[in-house]
Order: C-alpha cells, then structure tokens, then sequence
C-alpha cells in the first residue's frame, strides 16, 4: 500500500533520489532545510518530493524524484496529486521548474500543469558542470504552473 509521509529530520538521508533530479548538492542543499520534504513508500521508499513556498500565494515544487527502477508505475503522479489536496485552498499556484526535456514536460502537462515563463540560462547561470537529459544540455530553467 502506498504511504506518503512527512520527513522533518535527517533529510539528507534521501540525498541520492534528491540527486536523481537536481544533481549538484549545493543546489539541494539551497531549498532542503525550508522546504517540506514527502516520501513515497510503496514496501519501501519509491520516490520523494520538496516543496517550498517562494512567496505570494505561489508553492514550487523544488524537487521530485522517482527512484529510477519505479519509473511509469504511476509514483510521479501519485505525489503531485498528493501535494495537490494536500495544499489546494491554502495556496492559490502551484509552479514547477525543468529543463527543456522530453521527458519532463509532457509529465507535468499529463498532471496538469501549463508552461509559464522560462529562466534563459539558468542551467549554464547556476550550476559547475553541464547537465544533461537524455542526451540533450539544458540550458534553461522552464516553469509550468496551475491553479490550485
């Protein structure tokens, strides 16, 4: 049965599902002490997700990640129905950013979310090392959001 509970301590103990997707621990470490981290057990830890208010009425998704052997089982749209419900009436935005993937994109518009604004550079901007997606060097940071 799924369980999607609330972690408060020792966050750094899901550093490597937290590296699945943003990859440079200094980033992580940015928004993993104020934000609320959420894991996903399915007869153990499947995935996790982060989530930080960044002002307004706007809650983002900083981090989410589906261990990579879980993949397509449904986990990914499991926690963002989760911190749907969870947080609907008490923000009014939810907002997401990603890479320009082929991957990621068509995921959050499947769960709902249409893109917003794009952040030029910001791949290149803030991280030590290039990243890549299947392949492909991401360079900007594409926000979607909905509406809570």
């Amino acid at each position: 049965m799924i369980e999607i509970r609330e972690i408060t301590e020792n966050k750094k103990q899901y550093l490597s599902l937290l590296l699945l997707a943003d990859e440079q621990e200094d980033m992580v470490d940015r928004y993993i002490a104020d934000g609320t981290m959420y894991i996903l057990d399915d007869n153990g830890v499947k995935g996790e997700c982060v989530v930080l208010p960044i002002g307004g009425n706007t809650l983002e998704i900083k981090n989410i990640a589906i261990h990579p052997d879980y993949h397509r089982k449904g986990y990914g749209k499991a926690l963002i129905d989760f911190i749907i419900e969870k947080y609907k009436g008490k923000y009014s935005v939810l907002q997401v950013g990603t890479g320009e993937s082929q991957a990621t994109i068509p995921f959050y518009e499947k769960c709902g979310f249409i893109r917003s604004h794009t952040i030029k550079n910001f791949f290149i901007d803030n991280y030590d090392h290039p990243i890549y997606e299947e392949g492909i060097l991401l360079v900007d940071m594409v926000y979607l959001k909905m509406d809570l």
